[in-house]
């Protein structure tokens, strides 16, 4: 899912045929994005057809709606004004996002054009005014007593803001004084500077990545996102080669990244002592009304069982038949002489089938989207690595993607299409205020899909070998979500730590704090190469201020309320479909812990984790069998 305005007080949300092949399915390198066909690249001109419109709405909100919402700087003493002034907001609001959301989409079709980056830095700043602007509305009412402003919260005619004004009360012992928001308001344009910083890092690292020799002897582009699929590749060396090709440049880079890292910790150590908060995490966390005991739990459930861990990489070992396992060998699958290209079209037809559980408006939506041009597909050049979903409440979802016919691509999409259906559902049911998701369920949504797909997979394989290559893809998809990403959560808190003591982060540091990890997460089997201790520097999520740990909890929830929904009587499968659909179009109206105990998930327990983790080992014992069959 993709990063950019969060919902806050200032601005507010945003029969098939499988071709089985002997070798593996590397991606062929970036394509020109004009040799590219219309119907493969999403259709984002249609939020701002010319330039000049997108020019009008840019003044609209700094000649009419700035000053409009001025006007009610301190008056926001009774109701009425403050239903007003909310509205106004929410008007501009909704501008600002097509804004935001347009120019930066813009910007990842192509990062080295600099006529869309400067109107990606335009609505950067824009946002940072409107920031600025509107910074009196949270002090203005918070400064009242909290008698007065639960009379608010529970006015008539502000009935579609109590979800909102309750998030406003839980912030008043956190709000600072008008001028002192002001000030922190103007500097959210400059708080970004890291993550920016770290995006054009990475860009201009894509120049000095080498072209190398695949195993049949074809050019071979190394990029960030064909990096992946060459980690599947059956021939080691090739692997070997790709992975110290592309780590030597982080090498190269490692102490710009290290300081562009320090710099985004100490910003967000600032806003949160500013703010007074115990620490980064409880402030981060507290946005969604989440209590640092989730994060605490998740890391300890998964140290409990990272023997499961230990024995599916000596698995690795053995199937691989080497001494040590490296980095390079954790991806590959463990089928032999097995690899499945999917693709784009009969990807689609693929999903549609594998997400039918979930009804057939669900598919009919879905088929409309893959036909409407909602995602922009392939991997062309210059253009933002990964994948992710975005969009406002005046655009249907946009959805990008750098598919490569590799099964993890397939997956890719039915999760960003998770994103995409949560979008699509909660803003045809939601108000605008309420139309965001919380990150924390956003990600129940898209991680439900991926694992819907793989039961699908498994139960429709037609060999042993095909069933051992989609059960070896649920694993690792545990182990990269669960496992991975909790080992990710816990180097975060432990980098926020060092910096809360008053110790800088250097690549010296990060690379042996990361190596800790390893040596404790993959055990005695696994070789921890000196390159493989700059992972860390890969990693844009650490941009996100404590993202990752929800990529694990949301796993284990997903996985919960896809049991309920494959599981049981029809009834209590009907019901629990029911209740999930519900959860798809909740939005931001409840705090996400409510709202996914509704759907039929308790995240304040390490249940949900620990069953996971038990099916994890599951997963691994099904593995070992049908190898040894072989």
């Amino acid at each position: 899912m993709k990063k950019g305005l969060r919902k806050t007080l200032l601005t507010i949300p945003l029969t098939l045929s499988l071709l089985l092949v002997q070798t593996s399915v590397l991606a062929v390198g970036p394509l020109n994005r004009n040799a590219v066909e219309e119907k493969y690249k999403w259709s984002i001109d249609e939020i701002y057809p010319t330039k000049a419109l997108f020019d009008a709405d840019c003044q609209k909100i700094l000649d009419t709606y700035i000053p409009k919402l001025k006007t009610f700087e301190g008056h926001l003493t009774s109701a009425q004004n403050i239903y007003d002034c909310f509205t106004t907001r929410d008007e501009m609001s909704r501008i600002l996002d097509n804004l935001y959301v347009y120019s930066h989409m813009k910007s990842n079709e192509d990062e080295s054009n600099s006529s869309s980056s400067e109107i990606s830095s335009l609505t950067d700043s824009l946002n940072s005014q409107v920031g600025t602007a509107t910074a009196f509305i949270q002090t203005d009412i918070l400064a009242q007593p909290e008698y007065k402003i639960k009379q608010y919260e529970n006015d008539p005619i502000l009935k579609d803001y109590k979800h909102t004004i309750d998030e406003l009360l839980k912030q008043k012992s956190h709000t600072l004084s008008q001028g002192e928001e002001e000030i922190l308001a103007a500097a959210s344009d400059m708080a970004g500077s890291p993550d920016d910083i770290y995006s054009k890092i990475e860009t201009d690292m894509n120049g000095f990545l080498p072209t190398i020799k695949d195993p049949d002897n074809n050019d071979f582009k190394i990029t960030n996102s064909s990096y992946a699929s060459m980690l599947d590749s059956k021939n080691r060396e090739f692997r070997k080669r790709g992975f110290e090709e592309l780590y030597k440049v982080y090498d190269k880079e490692k102490n710009s990244l290290a300081a562009t890292l320090n710099a985004e910790v100490k910003k967000n150590e600032f806003f949160a002592k500013s703010r007074k908060y115990n620490s980064a995490m409880e402030a981060s966390l507290a946005n969604e009304n989440i209590p640092v005991s989730v994060y605490y739990n998740l890391v300890n459930s998964v140290n409990n069982n990272v023997d499961t861990l230990h024995r599916y990489v000596s698995l690795r070992k053995k199937v691989l038949g080497v001494d040590k396992v490296h980095l390079y060998d954790m991806y590959v699958p463990l089928t032999s002489n097995f690899d499945i290209k999917i693709p784009y079209e009969d990807g689609k037809k693929l999903i549609l089938k594998g997400l039918a559980p979930l009804g057939q408006d669900y598919t009919d939506v879905l088929k409309d989207a893959f036909e409407s041009r909602w995602a922009d597909v392939y991997e062309t050049e210059n253009k933002y690595s990964g994948a992710y979903q975005w969009g406002t409440y005046d655009t249907h979802p946009y959805v990008l993607l750098n598919y490569d016919n590799s099964t993890d691509s397939l997956l890719t999409t039915a999760h960003e299409f998770g994103h995409a259906m949560n979008s699509y559902y909660t803003n045809k049911t939601q108000k605008y205020i309420n139309s965001g998701q919380p990150i924390f369920t956003a990600e129940v949504a898209s991680t439900s899909n991926e694992l819907l797909m793989l039961r699908y997979l498994i139960n429709n394989a037609k060999t042993d070998d095909e069933k051992l290559y989609y059960i070896n893809k649920l694993a690792e998809d545990i182990r990269s979500t669960v496992y991975t990403q909790t080992m990710y959560a816990e180097f975060e808190e432990m980098i926020y730590e060092r910096v809360e003591s008053g110790n800088a982060l250097s690549a010296d540091s990060l690379n042996e704090m990361w190596k800790s990890l390893m040596t404790k997460y993959y055990g005695n089997d696994f070789q921890d190469d000196e390159l493989a201790n700059l992972w860390w520097a890969r990693i844009p999520h650490f941009y996100m201020n404590f993202y990752v740990y929800k990529y694990a909890t949301s796993m284990a929830a997903s996985n919960q309320l896809v049991k309920n929904m494959s599981e049981g009587t029809d009834d209590s499968k009907s019901n629990a479909i029911k209740r999930y659909r519900d959860f798809l179009a909740s939005g931001s109206s409840e705090y996400p812990i409510e709202t996914l105990k509704k759907a039929g998930v308790d995240v304040t327990t390490s249940a949900s984790v620990d069953n996971l983790l038990d099916e994890f080992s599951q997963l691994v014992d099904q593995m070992d069998q049908l190898l040894s069959k072989q």
